[in-house]
């Protein structure tokens, strides 16, 4: 019997790259029904139209439907990807600018930037997740792809949700890395750990060969560049960090950046502008070039890989955000971590893994504690475990900037925060 998969936040442009991958796993993913949901009718339409004519191009057999009815989307569904934004690129704006008048990193995904998204995103991926419960398929899987994705994943497992979250960072590493040693990707496997956004690459192997050494000596410079870091950090630590490390490593030099260029937000938008323009184009039946500026690199890939492994259980191994269940000692078993894990159609298996050293272990733990609180804050409304969130962040701290920046991001994202405003 075919599978029906429902996206939530259809109307992403992210959407076509996501239908390329699930139109090119046919052998693993027998999908009979693709549902997109998205509030944003007009623009559904837009991506609906040219994921339709992807999907014709492609040959598939199946039935897409769009759709504006959440109950529509979900019933019967056996997996639901959520890729949704609460308050669209006019949050994100303020989610980058804001923090930057406290002297804090403007991120849409880490420090208060994510913070803020967090609190708005949380209740409304749990009650998605009620509602999946309740009207999709006998063990029904979410996939969540919204940022911030540890926080999300955490909160739904923490309320025994079956929800897996992903990132599309390590498969992006793994693409760079394969390319620099000469090797098909699929053989290269990463020792990938610590937290989504927050997580470093202590292993790079090639048929069961460590060649991260070698990376760093005969491609160092270039890998710490594309990072905007400097090599002689990375090789001190004898790791690859992700690109959202700089933020912490850097966070002088990327708040005097981000005082005076624009925002990633503004670039976005207008990416967004000409993608939907493109869209629209009834001869347009491929994914655009300039998607790949919009971000997500390899999206579709992660992400369609994740729900054929979940169906078909074939038990391969892929980067996940997953409970750490004892893999990474020094965090509770409860904690939410992004590991590799080996995926059947159980769920996702994190694979053993060495304790991970001090320098990295401490920021882990710091960033965890603001995890923690962050989801408490967002289900209870409470200013108060808020302001603690905030004092626990790596990149915020200071109670000085804490206090008056937690009235400043929950006034900006009033309309969406009905329970630390219940008036």
């Amino acid at each position: 019997m075919g599978l029906k998969i429902a996206v939530v936040g259809g109307g992403s442009t992210y959407t076509p790259e996501l239908v390329q991958g699930f139109a090119t796993r046919e052998d693993r993913l027998p999908l009979e029904e693709l549902v997109l949901f998205d509030v944003d009718q007009e623009r559904l339409g837009v991506v609906g139209g040219l994921a339709g004519r992807m999907l014709a191009r492609a040959g598939w057999g199946g039935h897409l439907v769009q759709t504006g009815r959440l109950q529509e989307a979900i019933d019967g569904a056996d997996f639901v990807v959520v890729q949704l934004r609460v308050g669209g690129q006019a949050m994100r704006l303020v989610d980058e600018t804001l923090p930057l008048e406290f002297g804090c990193v403007g991120q849409e995904t880490t420090g208060p930037g994510g913070f803020a998204k967090a609190l708005r995103t949380v209740p409304v991926v749990l009650e998605l997740a009620e509602e999946t419960a309740r009207r999709g398929a006998a063990g029904a899987w979410l996939v969540d792809f919204t940022n911030p994705v540890g926080i999300v994943t955490q909160a739904l497992l923490d309320q025994g949700h079956r929800a897996i979250g992903l990132c599309n960072s390590a498969i992006g590493f793994q693409r760079q890395f394969a390319a620099h040693l000469g090797v098909p990707p699929e053989r290269v496997e990463l020792e990938h750990v610590g937290l989504n956004h927050l997580t470093w690459e202590r292993a790079v192997r090639v048929d069961a060969a460590d060649r991260l050494p070698e990376l760093l000596d005969r491609h160092g410079e270039e890998i710490a560049r594309d990072l905007g870091l400097p090599v002689a950090l990375l090789r001190t630590l004898g790791v690859i960090p992700s690109t959202y490390l700089r933020y912490y490593y850097a966070t002088s030099e990327v708040l005097d950046e981000q005082r005076r260029r624009p925002s990633r937000a503004e670039q976005v938008a207008e990416i967004e502008r000409g993608l939907l323009e493109l869209y629209r184009d009834p001869a347009l039946d491929t994914k655009p070039e300039l998607l790949e500026r919009r971000g997500g690199a390899f999206y579709s890939e992660a992400a369609a890989a994740l729900v054929a492994s979940l169906h078909a259980g074939t038990g391969d191994v892929q980067v996940v955000d997953v409970r750490n269940d004892g893999t990474l000692p020094g965090l509770p078993d409860d904690a939410v971590v992004e590991v590799p894990a080996r995926i059947d159609a159980a769920g996702a298996h994190p694979l053993p893994l060495a304790p991970l050293a001090p320098e990295l272990l401490g920021l882990v733990q710091q960033a965890k504690a603001y995890e923690v609180l962050a989801v408490q804050a967002a289900v209870r409304g409470d200013r108060d475990v808020a302001l603690k969130a905030l004092l626990a962040n790596p990149l915020v701290g200071e109670y000085r900037v804490a206090a008056p920046l937690l009235d400043a991001l929950l006034q900006a994202s009033r309309p969406y925060l009905p329970k630390f405003f219940p008036d």
